[in-house]
């Protein structure tokens, strides 16, 4: 046995044995890794100040690099933006090559300009792992990558790579494991994948890539994640495809021409926890081969011509399906009752179902059951509180009875949906627990009643459609409030009264509708105040949505009237910028501070009383596709600015008091008569020619022979009949005519003529009797 003594002196020697090592082991920068890191970050523009540390002489410390505790060599440069919340540019220098252990290079998220990615990277033949995603690569992939033998992980998605697949893909990546080639230019077919037997994940989606997918990729039995989607493949997918893909957790072959022929019996060999095929032809049936996946999280056969009733099976096989899209199908039957399932994000739009709504889960967040034939009340909403739900679409169904008023019991609801119903009733005041509401669409039902006043406090309202109901009262004073609102559509109500001056505060607005009502004012003149309007540059227009979960479900803004039809808009959103006032009762004149509205696009004040006349500088709208002034009593010209709003494709002055000679211009003279139909006093193309026009003798081209004429010409001679000819009518009916108006000019006029006479017999008479 050891005595106390020896058992101390070991302990001692250990400490200072491990003191020792630990000195030892003290990363220390090599100088000639130093020196190439420092070349490196000279070829960098770094504006954000990531590479600020890169001054003293310990590299090991410095932002992004790392070394070996053995060797003090770097091994890994990660230099992503997305962690250093700013972007490197300029260029990638060689100078990386003097860094032969480096075996993970990161400089994702950064801006490199759309350079080629640098060909000496090849080199690098220890590299394990090469993240450029996002960096701005363009050009062809070089196919020096593909000495790279011992790389693991290749990253270079989301570029403007645009060479074709086989540049990268025969070549020699004996170990790779992971390979993202997504979101670039990729063109050509996806080749023979056989030897990449290690892969784990192959992402090839949002390319080029044509013809079908080979055989060879059933043999990557390794492989856990396949995503082709977003391409243009074609062709059969079978079961031998996924023969030995035994590991597969997520598959996506969406958005590409791909049919589906797998047997009805068929059990594939593996669990997926992600399935997505929308877009592809999966056949007229339900796939029941589905049905064995007991572990998917999500769910998308959007688009993929499902005629057929949903299986039972669907509703309750699944305990962790999350995500379940459907939409776009001609799938059947009803929808059970889901408050004991996972569902989160449900997407059955434009389908068959049938029957009431269902229950949801408690923990949905987005519900999308529109354009199917769900029927009677939506009460069942208030018997469970949901405070993740933000989205909820039901528009374009049979729905009916009251809108129930329980909406507290979602108060993080975003976008609520309701329209082209038959719901009838007041709308609800609850709607004012919705602090968080960003859209609220509810045209096209019965509604009557008045705005309820609790709407005042949804702040973040940035769209409001009400459209085609019976709702009364006047345009509250309240929506003035709403300094977030974008969209707003009052159109076919029974409003009355003024447009309230308070509208004059919602300077973001880009599209205000508030035609066929009873409104009964002069309109306010303050369109100057309409930021958003008043700019041309798209990109001050651009979405700025009060909570940004919301940017992606605006799925379809109801609909405007634009260029005399419904039109719905589904995307770009922020291009929609116009003003609808037409079909109400309003008087006054035009506003004078409409032509600061540059970036107006649609302007129709049709059918009211406005009288006046056009703004001289109406021709400052340089982005106006549609203007309608008809029936009204507008009067005076046609200003000359108009026609020089070269952008106008429907244009309506009809049936009102214009007068005078409509201005020459190639873009007024291109519509159609109808559009100055019915203004007495106006003339000229394309209406009939003005009277002076008329009277006015054409000149006759010089280069063109005295004795030869056109339509346009005339000769000298036939110039001095026509002369000679307007002479002795305006000379003669000029004096007979005021003749026949003044009677006593005619009695002036033939006493003159008597006394004329009688002085003229005299003289004859003298001068006969001297002559004889």
């Amino acid at each position: 046995m050891l005595s106390h003594k020896t058992i101390s002196i070991k302990f001692i020697l250990i400490v200072l044995l491990c003191m020792f090592v630990s000195g030892d082991a003290e990363v220390r920068c090599i100088e000639s890794e130093r020196e190439a890191l420092l070349s490196f970050k000279n070829g960098l523009i770094d504006e954000d100040g990531i590479l600020s540390s890169w001054k003293s002489n310990e590299c090991c410390e410095w932002h992004g690099v790392g070394c070996s505790t053995t060797t003090s060599h770097v091994t890994t440069l990660k230099l992503s933006g997305l962690d250093n919340g700013g972007v490197l540019k300029g260029d990638v220098h060689s100078s990386l090559l003097e860094l032969h252990h480096l075996n993970r290079l990161d400089l994702s998220h950064n801006d490199f300009g759309g350079i080629p990615i640098p060909e000496f990277i090849g080199s690098m033949k220890q590299l394990h792992h090469l993240f450029l995603k996002h960096s701005n690569f363009s050009g062809n992939i070089p196919p020096q990558l593909g000495n790279l033998t011992n790389l693991r992980s290749l990253d270079l998605s989301y570029n403007s790579l645009s060479s074709t697949s086989h540049s990268i893909l025969g070549s020699v990546f004996e170990s790779l494991e992971i390979l993202d080639l997504s979101y670039n230019q990729l063109i050509g077919s996806i080749p023979d994948l056989s030897a990449f037997s290690s892969l784990t994940q192959l992402n090839l989606s949002a390319n080029n890539f044509i013809g079908s997918i080979p055989l060879s990729i059933s043999q990557l039995s390794e492989l856990q994640v396949l995503d082709l989607s977003h391409n243009s493949l074609e062709g059969l997918v079978s079961a031998s495809h996924f023969i030995k893909l035994y590991k597969l957790k997520t598959l996506d072959l969406s958005i590409n021409s791909l049919t589906f022929d797998i047997p009805l019996d068929w059990s594939p060999p593996f669990q997926l926890e992600s399935l997505s095929l929308g877009g592809c032809n999966a056949g007229l049936y339900f796939p029941k081969w589905i049905r064995t996946q007991r572990n998917l999280v999500s769910l998308d056969l959007s688009r993929a011509n499902i005629t057929d009733e949903a299986p039972w099976w669907l509703w309750s096989t699944f305990s962790s399906l999350g995500n379940l899209d459907l939409s776009d199908n001609q799938i059947s039957g009803a929808i059970p009752n889901l408050s004991s399932t996972s569902i989160r994000y449900m997407d059955l739009r434009n389908n068959q179902f049938s029957g009431p709504i269902p229950l949801f889960s408690r923990v949905a967040s987005d519900i999308f059951l529109s354009g199917n034939m769900l029927s009677g009340s939506i009460s069942s909403i208030c018997k469970t509180s949901n405070d993740k739900l933000q989205t909820l679409v039901l528009s374009n169904n049979q729905l009916s009875g009251e809108v129930p008023d329980c909406w507290e019991n979602m108060p993080n609801l975003e976008s609520l949906d309701l329209a082209n119903n038959n719901f009838s009733g007041e709308i609800p005041r609850s709607f004012g627990n919705l602090d968080h509401l960003v859209v609220l669409q509810i045209r096209d039902n019965h509604l009557s009643g008045e705005l309820p006043y609790s709407l005042r406090f949804c702040q973040e309202l940035y769209l409001i459609d009400i459209e085609g109901n019976k709702l009364t009262g006047e345009i509250p004073t309240w929506i003035g409030e709403l300094y977030n609102l974008r969209y707003l559509n009052f159109r076919g109500n029974k409003l009355h009264g003024i447009i309230p001056p308070q509208i004059c505060h919602l300077t973001n607005i880009q599209a205000l509708d508030l035609s066929i009502n009873n409104l009964s004012s002069k309109i306010p003149d303050c369109f100057n105040n309409y930021t958003l309007l008043k700019t041309t540059d798209p990109y001050l227009s651009a979405p700025t949505y009060p909570n940004s979960t919301t940017v992606n479900k605006l799925y379809g803004y109801s609909s405007f009237q634009w260029k005399g039809k419904e039109f719905e808009c589904k995307e770009n959103l922020n291009l929609l910028k116009l003003i609808d006032f037409s079909s109400n009762r309003l008087t006054g004149n035009i506003p004078k501070s409409i032509s600061s509205m540059r970036g107006l696009k649609s302007l129709n004040l049709s059918r009211n009383s406005l009288t006046g006349y056009i703004t001289p500088d109406i021709g400052k709208l340089e982005m106006l596709n549609s203007l309608d002034l008809s029936h009204n009593q507008l009067s005076g010209k046609i200003p000359t600015s108009l026609g020089e709003v070269y952008s106008l494709g429907v244009l309506d002055l009809s049936s009102n008091n214009f007068c005078g000679k409509i201005p020459t211009s190639t873009q007024l003279q291109s519509f159609n008569a109808s559009a100055y139909a019915r203004n007495v006093g106006l003339c000229g193309d394309p209406l009939p020619k003005c009277l002076e026009d008329s009277l006015r003798p054409s000149t006759t081209n010089l280069g063109v022979h005295m004795n030869e004429r056109d339509g346009n010409n005339f000769s000298f001679m036939e110039e001095v009949g026509i002369s000679m000819a307007f002479g002795f009518i305006f000379g003669f009916w000029g004096i007979v005519g005021s003749f026949i108006v003044k009677k006593s000019w005619r009695i002036a006029f033939f006493n003159l003529l008597d006394d004329a006479a009688n002085w003229l017999y005299v003289k004859i008479v003298v001068f006969v009797s001297k002559w004889r």
